[in-house]
């Protein structure tokens, strides 16, 4: 089979498209024949090296963590699955892999696509899907009737997040681009605050948690608005503390990352509130969850016009890398 490889760590890394034996399955996997893969900014802090001290990998490595295909063999022990299904997943962290033809991949991390999609449309889902359910139902548990605001949040991230947090009793407030305001409106956002027009900093005040999608520069910003007492939650400043000691870490590593979140959780003190971290992971059940709120909302992900094959792989990471498309970056393989 074909597969893409990283063999280097580097900035702007180039990956290798060489020929691999198809995988072997164990009991509890699934072989999946992949018809499209996602590539996401989580491959770019892969490449780069910036995950290493966390997840280092033996190179080369065949990268991809999130795909979408149809179940080709079934490992010994699983049955909740048939040969022939329409599947999707995030990928485990410490065995990656979608950018190839075939991927093995552990049956809990899997779920049936939701009917009425693409492949190509389905694969947009299950990263950014588990990440809004993770952030909400294991990181912030917010009581019904809480304010959460989501600065950025008008992108594929937002199309999942807030109608997640709506069936959770929560009042959503999203601040984006102009031309996203009426489809966050029409998913259930309860204030939209468009960035060229309204600084939220200036406008929002008490709020009970955060869900920040945009980085480290926009935390103090983020800080100033919670009630105290409140939440934020990153998706990309970056961990702390309390990441490495809930993480499974070795001492070192819980050692490295407290020193790197310690900015953050002084800033955090400072203002009254807790700061998390979120690295989201794969979980089967729960993207069945996200799956049956995709079907009944008729989501359809947002996906870039131009699709590239496994052979143009470098040309989709630089797509992703410079921020130049609209919607997720896909590479097909069928």
């Amino acid at each position: 089979m074909k597969a893409a490889q990283l063999t280097t760590y580097a900035k702007d890394f180039q990956l290798t498209v060489t020929t691999l034996p198809v995988p072997e399955i164990a009991a509890g996997e699934v072989l999946v024949k992949v018809k499209a893969a996602a590539v996401n900014p989580l491959d770019q802090l892969i490449g780069s090296g910036s995950l290493r001290v966390l997840y280092g990998y033996a190179r080369p490595v065949t990268m991809g963590n999130e795909i979408a295909g149809t179940v080709e063999r079934l490992g010994s022990a699983v049955t909740d699955f048939q040969v022939g299904d329409a599947v999707y997943a995030r990928l485990v962290i410490a065995k990656l892999g979608g950018f190839a033809e075939y991927v093995a991949v552990p049956a809990r991390a899997l779920a049936e696509m939701p009917g009425g999609l693409s492949f190509d449309q389905a694969v947009a889902v299950p990263l950014t899907g588990l990440t809004a359910y993770q952030a909400l139902h294991e990181k912030l548990n917010l009581a019904v009737g809480a304010t959460v605001f989501i600065p950025g949040g008008s992108g594929s991230f937002g199309q999942l997040a807030i109608p997640l947090a709506k069936a959770a009793g929560l009042k959503v407030i999203v601040s984006g681009n102009a031309r996203s305001k009426q489809a966050c409106l029409d998913l259930g956002a309860d204030r939209y605050l468009d960035y060229r027009e309204e600084d939220y900093w200036e406008v929002l005040h008490d709020v009970d948690a955060v869900i920040d999608t945009l980085g480290a520069q926009e935390i103090p910003h983020e800080l100033a608005i919670l009630k105290r007492g409140g939440q934020l939650l990153s998706l990309k400043a970056g961990p702390n503390k309390l990441f490495g000691q809930t993480g499974g870490f070795r001492w070192w590593q819980r050692v490295l990352v407290s020193l790197a979140g310690l900015k953050m959780d002084r800033m955090a003190q400072k203002q009254g509130v807790t700061y998390q971290f979120l690295f989201v992971r794969p979980d089967g059940q729960q993207l069945e969850t996200v799956t049956k709120l995709v079907e009944q909302l008729n989501i359809v992900p947002a996906v870039d016009s131009q699709v590239y094959g496994l052979d143009d792989v470098n040309a989709a990471v630089q797509a992703m890398r410079t921020g130049k498309h609209r919607g997720k970056v896909i590479l097909r393989l069928d």
